[in-house]
């Protein structure tokens, strides 16, 4: 392997909705520069981290009925029942919940937690509290998917944080996704929580890291075989 394609190999690629930010610090990192040698280094080591926050990686998805995966990079900030958000049509009674705080330095490109069809997409507008804060489910702006599977129907939160100011979702309703396949990004401090059915096993704790796409985070079928993967 040639020097270029190890280095290449080894960055990771961005995502186009972080092109126009990064040409926006590039721009003003020009203009710094210009003005004073100091303020053009810090330009650049602000460039250099919307890059690097924007960036994109493929992940490795385990592939079995069952199985959930994390969306979100990061770690558990909440566990435990809570009621869903209105919007979605989940009920009043509360759902067995995973929230995964994403703090800016982890990548926000957000993953579907299981196989299914989306038929809701639900977008609410708020404040912006800390994500970590668990009133931030009830008072930030949110974009909310309803996901219909065999096992059940789960809803996956994409909450605003006190920094992040724009959630993008690349799905549509009626879509179907597959476990591991990006639905959105959030920019840029943000949380994801997913309602979970009745029946799933939840295996992970309290403060645990998360890597959306590839940490299983539930199960329906604890005692099933061999787990088999797919790169996303």
């Amino acid at each position: 392997m040639s020097l270029v394609a190890s280095v290449r190999k080894q960055l990771s690629p961005i995502h186009p909705e972080g092109y126009m930010f990064i040409a926006g610090f590039a721009v003003l990192t020009l203009i710094l520069f210009y003005f004073s040698a100091n303020l053009g280094w810090i330009g650049l080591i602000l460039t250099a981290w919307c890059a690097y926050f924007f960036r994109d990686p493929p992940r490795v998805t385990p592939q079995r009925d069952g199985l959930v995966v994390a969306p979100a990079d990061g770690y558990v900030c909440r566990l435990g029942h809570y009621v869903p958000p209105p919007e979605l049509g989940l009920g009043e009674a509360p759902m067995q919940c995973v929230s995964i705080f994403m703090s800016v330095f982890d990548c926000h490109v957000n993953r579907a937690p299981t196989a299914g069809r989306i038929s809701r997409i639900a977008y609410k507008p708020g404040i912006f509290l800390n994500a970590d804060l668990d009133k931030a489910s009830e008072d930030n702006e949110r974009n909310g998917l309803l996901i219909d599977t065999p096992q059940g129907r789960f809803g996956v939160v994409q909450i605003a944080g006190l920094i992040a100011r724009r959630i993008v979702c690349f799905s549509r309703e009626g879509e179907q996704v597959e476990a591991g396949q990006r639905f959105g990004l959030i920019r840029f401090g943000s949380r994801v929580d997913v309602y979970t059915p009745e029946g799933v096993h939840l295996l992970v704790g309290m403060g645990q890291k998360t890597i959306a796409g590839e940490t299983v985070i539930g199960d329906f079928m604890m005692a099933d075989g061999q787990r088999i993967y797919r790169e996303a």
